[in-house]
């Protein structure tokens, strides 16, 4: 049954009564930690706890390297693309199966809408693995015209065992990106899920067993950066590390690669994507319904989020006043309600620091015309309420800093060069959108403003079939979903044959 058919009220009515994985699964068998640690896992919407996770260490990230370099050398690495994609595809059936599961312990443990998890994480989730799985066997190798006695081929070989770092936003859709390509193109893997949000990956880990895909493919090892994600950027073994997360600890693996193996290093970092509202723009109602999705969307706790509303001077009033009783219908609260639009911030330290920067917005002299509190702390929780400044100056710490919260910064200009410069004036280019009725400036905009994805008249991501990623400190070395995201999962080798 699809996630859309069991629906966010059953999926909420099931949270109450799951069993939760823990342990780590290595070799295609849940076990404990090698130290036989655990950590609790918080429900950020109560600041209760959980569970208990198995809290893992090097020593657990030598078994699961091992245990990947086995699978890799064994029955995964001599299996047809064909076979491989009726087990992806069998693995993504499954997932389907126990979506409202799945949805459940996403919102429990990440404080996501549970109408988020169930209507568009699990979905989207489901679809990608089933996109890269239909195209396993579909992407061939090359002849090259080197003229009569000579065969000259460029064949495309497992890249081999990856290290796979979750965030904790999406945990379950960016596993998802992650493993459809890596799992199609015959690698196998090492993941550590944040440690915020473990359980969704544990999970899934165990479907993939159930799926039939062989002991080893896919290894799940929980715990923190310093015990596990450290190692595995710089274990010898591993071939390729695929990160999602912050630019700081994104560097991070850089240096483990420079300092080991010379690893593959593919980093999707953060963004302060700009959202900007040219004067011929029009239909101002629905530009603020995209607006106060591209801030409020996950309570704003999305790399892609865009966070500067940077809007002509003639437009700012009308729009402004649109957004502000639109950002109304955002509720925050229990997010195990289908009704609550934002739930929680992920932990009280990252609360503080999106209260921080609404604090130093007020210092700054920036105009706070909606929200700026913490609101619900008698649950126990961390919530904040949708919050807009206007009058926001390129320079401002709003202006420069990801926030990762439901916080909007709103700056006007006077010509489209202005738009486009202050649109710029960021380290970071992930994403951005435009709003025009002209399409000359449609163009010129998307083409000058430096970012991955560009949307014209929308706010989005594209969808499966096109790469994300960004430029500057958003990270490179390749991109997720699309076929391009096959490539960075493999290596060329040039095979060239004298008949003569």
């Amino acid at each position: 049954m699809s996630p859309s058919a069991t629906g966010p009220s059953r999926a909420a009515q099931l949270a109450g009564s799951l069993q939760l994985s823990t342990e780590a699964v290595i070799g295609g068998r849940s076990v404990a930690s090698a130290n036989g640690e655990t950590f609790q896992t918080i429900n950020p919407a109560t600041g209760e706890a959980l569970a208990q996770i198995a809290k893992c260490g090097s020593q657990d990230v030598d078994r699961a390297v091992a245990a990947a370099r086995a699978a890799l050398d064994g029955p995964w690495g001599r299996m047809s693309p064909g076979d491989r994609k009726r087990l992806i595809l069998r693995f993504a059936t499954l997932v389907e199966a126990h979506a409202t599961e799945l949805a459940a312990i996403e919102t429990l443990e990440g404080g996501k809408p549970i109408t988020d998890t169930a209507e568009i994480d699990l979905v989207e989730s489901i679809e990608v693995i089933r996109w890269h799985a239909e195209a396993a066997d579909k992407v061939n190798d090359q002849l090259t015209p080197s003229g009569q006695g000579i065969v000259s081929m460029v064949v495309r070989e497992p890249v081999g065992v990856v290290g796979c770092v979750l965030p904790w936003n999406f945990p379950l859709l960016m596993a998802a990106w992650k493993l459809g390509p890596i799992l199609a193109t015959g690698n196998t893997c090492v993941v550590k899920p944040a440690e915020q949000t473990s359980m969704t990956t544990i999970r899934l880990a165990e479907l993939a067993i159930e799926a039939g895909i062989p002991d080893g493919v896919f290894n799940v090892v929980p715990g923190f950066g310093p015990e596990v994600g450290e190692p595995l950027g710089r274990h010898p073994g591993v071939d390729a590390v695929a990160f999602t997360g912050s630019t700081e600890t994104g560097r991070r693996f850089l240096h483990y690669s420079a300092d080991s193996n010379l690893k593959r290093v593919l980093l999707e970092c953060g963004g302060k994507n700009p959202f900007v509202v040219m004067q011929d723009a029009d239909d101002l109602d629905s530009i603020a319904d995209h607006a106060a999705n591209a801030i409020y969307w996950n309570g704003g706790q999305n790399c892609s989020s865009n966070s500067r509303l940077i809007v002509h001077r003639s437009l700012k009033e009308d729009l402004l006043g649109l957004l502000v009783e639109k950002s109304r219908d955002w509720i925050v609260g229990d997010p195990l309600d289908p009704a609550t639009r934002i739930g929680a911030m992920i932990e009280p330290a990252h609360l503080d620091k999106v209260m921080s920067n609404i604090a130093s917005a007020n210092e700054e002299g920036a105009n706070c015309v909606l929200g700026g509190n913490q609101v619900l702390s008698e649950t126990g929780g961390s919530f904040v309420e949708p919050t807009v400044f206007d009058n926001v100056r390129p320079g401002m710490r709003l202006a420069i800093e990801e926030v990762f919260g439901p916080v909007l910064s709103v700056i006007e200009f006077d010509q489209p060069e202005e738009a486009i410069a202050i649109a710029n004036d960021t380290a970071y280019g992930l994403a951005a959108s435009v709003f025009t009725s002209d399409l000359r400036t449609a163009h010129l905009a998307a083409r000058a403003i430096n970012a991955g994805t560009i949307t014209v008249n929308t706010y989005g991501e594209g969808d499966v079939g096109t790469p994300f990623g960004g430029f500057g400190l958003s990270g490179f070395g390749g991109r997720d979903k699309s076929l391009h995201a096959h490539d960075q999962y493999t290596e060329l080798k040039t095979i060239w044959i004298d008949l003569a």
